[in-house]
């Protein structure tokens, strides 16, 4: 999905843009005076996945050993409790 946008919304919403491109894929045509200045898009080697795509690759994965529940509590158990936030305290 291309979007254009003018070099001042793009200077408005910078950090907005930048994440749209980054989590969402998107790609936006920059424009500065009515004239296309620059393309933003996510870099070629960032290659995305869909879920039907990931839930193939899982199925390929060979089956968790007989020890895989006993290594995740042991690594569960040497965690440090997390701190609960102090909202607006």
């Amino acid at each position: 999905m291309e979007t254009t946008i003018t070099a001042t919304e793009l200077a408005r919403s910078l950090s907005d843009i930048l994440s749209r491109v980054r989590y969402k894929g998107e790609t936006f045509i920059v424009e500065r005076h009515g004239e296309h200045v620059a393309t933003l898009a996510p870099p070629a080697s960032a290659k995305r996945m869909t879920w039907g795509e990931f839930l193939e690759m899982m199925k390929e994965l060979p089956p968790a050993g007989p020890d895989f529940a006993d290594d995740l509590e042991m690594i569960q158990a040497s965690q440090q409790p997390a701190e609960m936030p102090r909202w607006g305290c």
